[in-house]
């Protein structure tokens, strides 16, 4: 049975969250005559009053009673990191179809067996990466063949926060280990250049008084990747840092390319010229529209699960490199 079969014309959906995510995803639904927003829930009283308010959406108090709602089709999934696995599990249990912003769970034994969920009972689990989708990664897949075999690569992304806040970004249960929430980091790498050998990383947190909140990460983690390319992810953020910084840059036997910013430059022995990148506006709103294509018309996704999933299990390396001082290989991961 297709799942376009099963679903509601318009397709209902609930929505888990309040924040950007949501917000982008709502206006596209109520855009799209596929598509009605049903519910939503959130956090905070006030928050989920504002969106019921500029979006016209009843609300449910708690995310329990949305996904178990059995007039929604489609359950989309933006709030803290800590609670995607539980939402996402529930969800499936309730046969809905689930968009679930990264990182699916903050578990990768948890999201290999989410994933296995959804195979069982026919559901689509749709992992949002929508860095995969922008323009500089579609930028570097273009150049790529210019710079020949690459041998080294470095992503540094540092965001300077001063004063830090005090919320779910910056608490180490609710936002989760760096590597795991940031999970682009590594998922740009392995989507361009397949498996990881082995993992050595570095963690260290400025705390506050506040229980599990700091004001400071660094996060320094080395991969490296089966053809033998070493790549380099640094990322921070917090006030102990004078000021932002996101550099990507790939070394190959022919070239560079590199981004400081959203400043591209290819560097070869012809030269250098700039690269031009597109607008990151409307990213959540073109996966939006992904998912209904997929859903309606079996047009294919732009990514497939197991692809988060295996960044993920990447992202777990590194975690148990941290807490272990030790490198960690790949393949030796239960």
């Amino acid at each position: 049975m297709s799942l376009a079969s099963q679903l509601s014309h318009p397709i209902k959906v609930g929505i888990v969250g309040t924040g950007y995510a949501a917000k982008r995803r709502a206006e596209t639904f109520i855009e799209d005559e596929r598509a009605q927003l049903c519910y939503m829930t959130g956090y905070t009283a006030e928050n989920v009053a504002d969106f019921c308010q500029s979006y016209n959406v009843s609300s449910y108090d708690n995310w329990q009673d949305l996904v178990t709602d059995d007039s929604l089709d489609l359950v989309v999934i933006c709030n803290v990191n800590q609670l995607h696995g539980e939402i996402t599990k529930l969800a499936l249990e309730n046969n809905k179809n689930v968009i679930i912003e990264y990182p699916l769970s903050l578990d990768s034994t948890e999201a290999f067996e989410l994933l296995q969920l959804a195979k069982n009972k026919e559901k689509l689990l749709h992992i949002e990466h929508i860095e995969i989708l922008g323009g500089m990664h579609r930028a570097i897949q273009k150049y790529l063949p210019h710079i020949g075999q690459v041998f080294y690569g470095r992503y540094v992304t540092i965001d300077k926060k001063n004063p830090a806040p005090i919320r779910w970004t910056f608490n180490k249960e609710m936002f989760g280990f760096p590597f795991k929430a940031a999970l682009p980091r590594i998922h740009r790498f392995t989507h361009l250049f397949g498996e990881v050998k082995s993992v050595n990383c570095h963690l260290k947190y400025w705390e506050r008084e506040e229980k599990d909140y700091y004001h400071g990460c660094l996060c320094d983690t080395q991969l490296l990747f089966k053809n033998d390319l070493i790549v380099d992810l640094i990322y921070g953020k917090g006030d102990i840092f004078i000021e932002s910084d996101r550099t990507f840059e790939l070394h190959g036997k022919k070239g560079k390319i590199i981004f400081e910013g959203i400043e591209g430059k290819l560097i070869t022995s012809e030269g250098t010229q700039p690269i031009e990148l597109e607008s990151r506006r409307g990213l959540f709103a073109m996966d939006t529209r992904i998912v209904l294509d997929h859903l309606f018309e079996n047009k294919p996704l732009y990514l497939e699960p197991e692809s988060s999933i295996y960044a993920l299990k990447v992202g777990e390396a590194a975690y148990q490199s941290a807490i272990s001082g030790k490198s960690m290989e790949i393949d030796n991961l239960e």
